[in-house]
């Protein structure tokens, strides 16, 4: 989503993600003069805001170059209404909502990005973050294309403009040419491609952004029908975008170039990834990004968060009279905590949903203000107790300790932190935002250090190998699998180019 050397967002807290795509097509007797296309890629986007507040786009097209594009910077809700998705007509379109990175957070950067070529027009709406991003950025100008943001997703866009090496008969060959760009640029990304009377969705091939296909039904059909024929077809970041009407399908496979037309979608090609490489699936996307109801790799990501917390408390146990969680991402961890501890689980946080984030304000004081209004203890839950509170991650620290202190306050006998996910370390350069090495509080403290500074009376991380152990757990005996670590580990599945900072 950015120029891969220009600065990180020196503001941000904890772990961003970049950003959520999502694609509709309606079938062959599908309407072109209406916005219904249109709405239900809104409807998708507010299922995907946990993936990127800062901006938000739709383009749809009624079948010719002449395409119908709003975008903005917000929320889907603030952007979007009634009177600007009426004008959004067509029977197939794509959206976008965006977290910025590198690339400033600015109306100029917001997706998707249309280009018109002589073949017609491009819409591209990108999930991810180019690791060779400078390389290909200088191959594109080289072409005497010119790009007017620092984004990576217009370089995409540019690039997929560009005429194959092995060249094209009677017009644009756009499948060769997304193979050519996946071959210059091996990840990462997963993409939403619109042309005028056809949708391209592309996974890179490791596999490292998510990406998977839907269905749309009739109203009021038996969803669990299979011979039911569907109205449309989707494509989305995650399942959890697909609505009542809509059924999920499967994920597209890294390296794989589906086609989706009115006639209905295809496989057109796989791009191999090296022998030698295996499958990276971000594996943040269970610990911390996706939504509970979520499905990767053929598991609900709440399971897998449920059997990271019964991994930890076998790796970590502790004596205690209450398990409970930071709401809510740390819920199925506390979930599986408790069930495999047999000790019980009860609320011990309130959240007030309409404090804003607390990383922007400028000293500690008024953080763990912040942080006293954004949560509240259930006294009755805390007071003489001992504690067992799991949250899924810490990356700087600067919430956790005002929690204890709120919790302490409360009357907590003892409070224990137990993190559902092992300490980060390293930087990704492939789609999340992640603080700089010395603001990681991992790089400087170890757990031990860790509780004394924050007023725990012991902290504990899942370990590495204990995340991998859950996140296989379900995943069926013989299928392909691989997980990108590289914020724990440094264990990186390509080779960073060393132009890179950090």
């Amino acid at each position: 989503m950015a120029l891969a050397n220009a600065p990180r967002d020196e503001f941000t807290s904890g772990l961003t993600h970049e950003c959520g795509v999502f694609g509709a097509i309606g079938t062959s007797d599908w309407s072109n003069t209406n916005s219904e296309i249109a709405q239900i890629i809104c409807i998708g986007l507010e299922a995907l805001q946990h993936r990127g507040q800062e901006s938000c786009g739709v383009v749809t097209s009624e079948g010719n170059d002449d395409f119908h594009i709003h975008k903005g910077m917000g929320l889907v809700k603030n952007v979007f209404n009634n009177d600007n998705i009426s004008k959004l007509k067509g029977s197939l379109g794509i959206g976008h909502t965006r977290y910025a990175t590198r690339a400033a957070s600015a109306a100029i950067n917001c997706q998707p990005f249309v280009v018109h070529s002589m073949h017609g027009s491009l819409a591209t709406a990108h999930n991810g973050e180019l690791v060779n991003c400078p390389s290909l950025r200088k191959k594109v100008l080289d072409r005497g294309v010119g790009l007017s943001t620092h984004s990576d997703s217009e370089i995409i866009t540019q690039a997929l403009c560009l005429i194959p090496p092995e060249g094209e008969v009677n017009g644009p060959d756009w499948p060769a040419r997304i193979r050519h760009f996946m071959q210059m640029a091996p990840l990462s990304y997963s993409l939403v491609l619109m042309l005028k009377d056809r949708i391209y969705a592309v996974r890179d091939p490791y596999g490292n952004r998510p990406l998977c296909l839907g269905k749309i039904l009739p109203p009021h059909c038996d969803r669990n029908d299979e011979t039911v024929q569907p109205e449309g077809w989707l494509v989305s970041s995650e399942s959890c975008a697909f609505l009542t009407i809509t059924r999920y399908v499967r994920e597209v496979l890294p390296g794989e170039i589906v086609e989706m037309t009115h006639q209905g979608l295809r496989t057109v090609d796989i791009v191999a990834r090296p022998a030698d490489k295996q499958l990276a699936f971000c594996i943040f996307e269970y610990v911390y990004f996706a939504r509970p109801n979520s499905i990767f790799e053929g598991q609900e990501v709440y399971t897998v968060r449920s059997h990271c917390g019964r991994q930890l408390a076998i790796e970590h146990p502790v004596e205690a009279d209450i398990v409970g969680s930071v709401p809510e991402s740390g819920n199925a961890a506390a979930f599986g905590y408790s069930k495999e501890s047999n000790i019980p689980m009860g609320e011990l946080l309130t959240k007030n949903t309409y404090v804003g984030r607390t990383f922007i304000q400028p000293n500690n004081r008024l953080r763990q203000l912040n942080v006293a209004l954004k949560f509240s203890p259930i006294s009755t839950n805390v007071k003489g107790k001992r504690i067992i509170l799991i949250d899924d991650s810490i990356v700087r620290g600067n919430t956790i300790g005002p929690i204890i202190k709120l919790l302490r306050r409360a009357g907590a006998k003892e409070v224990h932190i137990r993190v559902a996910s092992p300490p980060l370390k390293h930087p990704c350069f492939m789609g999340i935002n992640i603080p700089t090495r010395e603001e990681l509080i991992a790089n400087d403290l170890d757990s031990r250090r860790l509780a004394d500074k924050v007023g725990a009376d012991s902290l504990e991380y899942l370990s590495v190998e204990g995340l991998v152990k859950a996140v296989h757990r379900n995943i069926e005996k013989g299928v392909d699998k691989g997980h990108c670590t590289a914020c724990l580990t440094g264990e990186y599945p390509e080779e960073i180019p060393c132009e890179l900072q950090w």
